[in-house]
C-alpha cells in the first residue's frame, strides 16, 4: 500500500470532463521525506516511514532529532508508515528522498482519505444519531421534541443494552473515507483536489492511500 500524508487546505468545485460541477476538497500533499525504511529481516516487516510538514528543532525531542538527522533531513511534525510499498515505487524508496505527490497519485485514479473529523462536543440524539424526536407539541408533550424517549425494557432483562444510540461525545474520531476521485494534480504547489468531502478541519494532517 502506497501513499502520502497532507493537509486539509479547504474546499473548492471544478468542472469534470462532461461538464459536471464537481465539489472537490483541496489537500497540500506532501513533499514527504522517507525518514526510515523497515524490512523483514531487522523489523520483521516491510514498510516505509513518511514524514511532513516542518517542526522547530528547539521543540523536537532529541531522540526525534536523532531518528531524522540518520535521514539527512529537518525535524517534521506528522510522521506515518506505510506497509508494503508496492512494486512500482522501489525506485522511489530509499532513505531520505522526497516523494512527491505527482510521483504517487495520477488524475483520474481512487484513493482513501484518513483523517481525524472534527470534534462537537456532547451532542443529544438528534444532532449524533439523526432521531426524529418525540411526536409533536400537542397533548401535553413538554419539553420532549428533541428527547431520545424511552430506552428501558421489562423485568427481563431489567438492563439498558450495551451500544444504546444516546446522548454523548460526537466527533473527534478516525474516520477513513473511501474511494475519493482524483480530479486534478497541481505539482508545482503540490495540490491534489479530490471528489467529495474528507474528514477534519482546515489545516489539519490527511494520509491519503491507494
Amino acid at each position: 500500500m502506497s501513499g502520502i500524508i497532507g493537509k486539509k487546505i479547504g474546499m473548492t468545485s471544478v468542472f469534470s470532463a462532461d461538464g459536471q460541477n464537481v465539489a472537490c476538497t483541496i489537500v497540500e500533499a506532501g513533499p514527504c521525506v522517507i525518514s526510515q525504511v523497515k524490512n523483514e529481516e531487522t523489523d520483521g516487516y516491510k514498510a516505509v516511514q513518511l514524514a511532513y510538514d516542518e517542526r522547530k528543532p528547539k521543540n523536537t525531542p532529541k531522540a526525534l532529532m536523532g531518528h531524522f538527522s540518520k535521514a539527512n533531513t529537518t525535524p517534521k511534525k506528522k510522521v506515518v508508515e506505510f506497509r508494503n510499498f508496492r512494486v512500482e515505487f522501489d525506485h522511489l524508496v530509499e532513505i531520505g528522498k522526497e516523494i512527491t505527490v505527482g510521483e504517487v497519485f495520477k488524475e483520474g485514479e481512487f484513493l482513501d482519505a484518513i483523517g481525524t473529523s472534527k470534534g462537537k462536543g456532547f451532542q443529544g440524539v438528534v444532532k449524533r444519531h439523526n432521531f426524529g424526536g418525540v411526536g409533536q407539541a400537542t397533548h401535553g408533550q413538554h419539553n420532549r421534541l428533541r428527547a431520545p424517549g424511552a430506552i428501558g425494557a421489562c423485568s427481563y432483562p431489567s438492563r439498558v443494552f450495551k451500544g444504546m444510540k444516546m446522548a454523548g461525545r460526537m466527533g473527534g474520531r478516525r474516520v477513513k473515507v473511501l474511494n475519493l476521485k482524483v480530479m486534478k494534480i497541481i505539482p508545482e504547489k503540490s495540490l491534489i483536489l479530490l471528489s467529495g468531502s474528507v474528514p477534519g478541519s482546515k489545516n489539519s494532517y490527511v494520509v491519503l492511500e491507494k
